[in-house]
């Protein structure tokens, strides 16, 4: 399917890998950006973020980062001072951030991603943890 998906994407990260596996069970291989490596710039950040309709907090991640050293949890930090944290530290980005067509979005848990992909699954999808996502038919799993 020619549908243009970019997926922010931490290999080390089991609901990005997840994510990155629901879309290409729909078909769809997309552009990957391990963000790690490659950190978006500033604006294209607060774009990101603008579009996800979200606040920078909504999308600073805790577990595994910096965050309590930096005094992220602090609410009288300005957003600009959030994101500042996070181009200075990328691994505060939580992942995956998904864009489509269909918008933009943080897709925890993994399975979020379904709103944002124009198509149907090709067939069963399951987490690796072996939660089943999508049934054989390629339908969603209540």
């Amino acid at each position: 399917m020619a549908v243009d998906i970019v997926i922010y994407h931490n290999p080390e990260c089991g609901t990005s890998r997840n994510t990155l596996g629901l879309i290409r069970n729909a078909g769809i291989e997309p552009h990957v950006v391990e963000y790690l490596k490659t950190s978006p710039s500033r604006t294209l950040l607060v774009e990101l973020i603008d579009r996800a309709g979200m606040a920078p907090r909504d999308l600073l991640r805790e577990k595994g980062t910096p965050y309590a050293e930096l005094g992220l949890g602090d609410t009288s930090l300005s957003d600009d001072a959030l994101v500042d944290a996070m181009m200075a530290h990328p691994i505060l980005i939580n992942r995956p951030l998904v864009v489509s067509p269909l918008g933009v979005k943080l897709c925890r848990p993994s399975e979020a991603v379904l709103d944002l992909l124009p198509g149907d699954q090709l067939g069963a999808f399951a987490k690796e943890d072996g939660q089943q996502v999508v049934d054989a038919s390629g339908q969603r799993v209540a």
